[in-house]
């Protein structure tokens, strides 16, 4: 057996924490199947990790890395609301896609174990996610192009609805599934529900 670096395993550890996840769901995350798909023994899983928590505080680290810094970096950008909010929607979509279970993995666990700890970092993650979108919502509204009667919390928190469609387009296209077909669809809609013609009728 190939002895790999500690940050190699874990990367292996997690992601295949997130497959078994994904493709054969929540009850067949145990220790022996987790070290079967990374091809080490249980045993060794601990010298990685302490607990089944610290691999999930791990990657919910990972996202606020490597997803959140990103979108921030878009939301902040000077390109135009429209465009900031097309990149934000596939950049978001992509890291889902890559790290399939992710978005079950967060939701269960931070729901379910009870540990004040997990809850917070998933509550800081979506908050953070909804004032990202927020900006972009109420800089398109400045720039003329939203309608401005909208509430815009009420935009983000359907805007964080799609994470939950994406997983469930997974599911049941998994082999047919577009993701640039995914991203067109959604930000359509997006487009359509924040059009300004929608201002004249309410």
């Amino acid at each position: 057996m190939k002895r790999e670096t500690t940050e190699i395993r874990q990367e292996q550890i997690k992601k295949a924490v997130l497959d078994i996840i994904f493709n054969e769901g929540l009850d067949r995350l145990s220790t022996r199947n987790l070290a079967y798909k990374v091809g080490i023994t249980e045993g060794a899983i601990f010298r990685h990790f302490k607990s089944k928590r610290d691999i999930i505080l791990s990657i919910m680290q990972d996202v606020q890395t490597n997803l959140i810094s990103d979108l921030r970096t878009i939301a902040l950008s000077a390109e135009s609301a429209e465009q900031r909010l097309f990149s934000f929607l596939c950049k978001q979509c992509t890291y889902l896609i890559e790290n399939k279970g992710v978005t079950i993995l967060l939701f269960t666990e931070a729901a379910h174990m009870n540990d004040r700890a997990l809850k917070e970092h998933l509550r800081e993650i979506l908050i953070e996610q909804k004032s990202l979108i927020g900006k972009i919502v109420k800089d398109g509204m400045s720039e003329g192009l939203w309608n401005t009667k909208l509430n815009v919390d009420d935009v983000t928190t359907m805007y964080m609805g799609i994470p939950i469609t994406l997983n469930i387009e997974l599911t049941l296209n998994h082999e047919r599934f577009d993701r640039d077909n995914f991203c067109r669809r959604m930000f359509s809609l997006l487009q359509h529900m924040l059009s300004i013609q929608n201002q004249k009728r309410m």
